[in-house]
């Protein structure tokens, strides 16, 4: 009886109860704000909520598929998800949605009915896993880290980044490439690279960005030159100075900064709003959990994404495998970038992208592809559980 009740008590552990709770309430507070933004606010119907709701059903369902796959089973399948990934990325540029591309200027979209679906989203978590074998590989051939293998292992990163950063130009999807781009920094940072290489790049990067900056306010034209749409540099130019065309460019950012700050303390109660901020229930729902809840409802969203993001790293540190460490390490950039882009946006300290909200913003791509690495986080604790009860001598099964 003893035996029975520690095994069922050790299965019991294998599931991260704790992670899915701080999803649980991701998901309360995504479906609340979603409904609060466009039936209370916008007084739609009630099909945006249902959708959210439909696609964190599926997304729950997809967690628990991802967490029946162990790491060995992740490693073989690495290099065909990335594949097929590279496939649909492919065929979104001949088959995308003509009607979403028209609104938007994205041929990021398949469309099927009603139903829409943006393949990048999906591709992430498939980018990620097989990175994170490319970097295990490396880095068992490579025992002894230099200099020169640290700068292979870079090349290698950036050859199998370079065909999903250009296919994702092509599809002209700014947002989702700078969330590949930190995801490879991420893991890059997490592979031990050597700070003679980081230091330099990280102030590369950093004169790079100052110079795009001083080049949109007083030379467009080079910009313009080397690829830079207009509306890119609008953007650029509301963020400098919001408040300067509020009728034209920096409309967006203004009334997301007027909506924020008239939240206050504790907010306006649910479905209140008086300032009109557009796609709010997408790129934007950060205004209404600020306008409707306050500076006390915004903290308290940050407070769970910090839980979040913290039970991730425990169970990165608990599972002790190189290359789900990797994997763990995509995911967290993935989010965490997501994170402070769009809160960062919506308060003016950083240039709007169009990346949305992890587990609030409207959009079941999205919502998918942060729910499929929630699943690849569980994995880990589910496996490396089942593991250690495999090996424990003093039971049998």
């Amino acid at each position: 009886m003893a035996k029975t009740r520690r095994l069922v008590a050790y299965h019991d552990s294998r599931v991260d109860y704790g992670l899915i709770l701080t999803v649980l309430i991701l998901a309360i507070i995504g479906i609340v704000s979603v409904y609060a933004t466009t039936v209370m606010i916008d007084g739609e119907n009630l099909r945006a909520t249902l959708m959210h709701a439909l696609w964190y059903a599926v997304g729950a369902i997809t967690v628990i598929l991802a967490m029946q796959f162990d790491s060995e089973q992740y490693w073989k399948l690495s290099t065909y998800l990335y594949g097929f990934g590279l496939l649909l990325l492919v065929l979104v540029l001949i088959f995308y949605d003509r009607e979403t591309a028209a609104e938007t200027g994205a041929h990021s979209w398949f469309r099927i009915g009603g139903f829409s679906f943006q393949p990048s989203e999906v591709f992430k978590p498939a980018y990620i896993v097989f990175q994170a074998r490319v970097i295990t590989e490396h880095n068992n051939k490579f025992t002894n880290r230099t200099v020169k293998s640290d700068f292979v292992l870079i090349g290698k990163v950036l050859l199998f980044a370079l065909p999903a950063l250009v296919l994702i130009q092509l599809q002209n999807d700014l947002g989702t490439n700078l969330v590949m781009l930190s995801i490879t920094a991420g893991m890059l940072l997490l592979s031990g690279i050597a700070w003679k290489i980081i230091i330099p790049v990280f102030l590369f990067v950093t004169i790079t960005g100052g110079g795009l900056i001083y080049m949109a306010m007083y030379h467009e034209d080079i910009l313009f030159k080397i690829g830079f749409m207009p509306y890119q540099l609008s953007r650029i130019h509301s963020w400098l100075d919001p408040f300067g065309d509020t009728q034209g460019d920096a409309f967006q950012l203004s009334r997301s900064l007027l909506a924020i700050g008239s939240g206050g303390l504790v907010g306006k109660g649910i479905g209140v709003s008086e300032v009109n901020v557009p796609v709010r229930e997408s790129d934007f729902i950060f205004t209404t959990i600020a306008e409707n809840f306050g500076f006390m409802g915004a903290t308290f969203l940050l407070f769970i994404y910090f839980v979040l993001i913290y039970q991730m790293v425990q169970t990165c540190f608990e599972t002790k495998n190189e290359f789900y460490t990797y994997i763990a390490g995509g995911v967290i950039s993935m989010i965490l970038f997501h994170i402070l882009e769009n809160i960062g946006m919506t308060i003016g300290l950083l240039p709007i992208t169009g990346v949305p909200l992890p587990f609030i913003s409207q959009g079941g791509s999205a919502l998918l592809s942060n729910l499929i690495g929630v699943g690849l986080i569980m994995s880990m604790k589910y496996h490396h559980r089942s593991y250690m009860f495999a090996n424990d001598n003093q039971f049998e099964f």
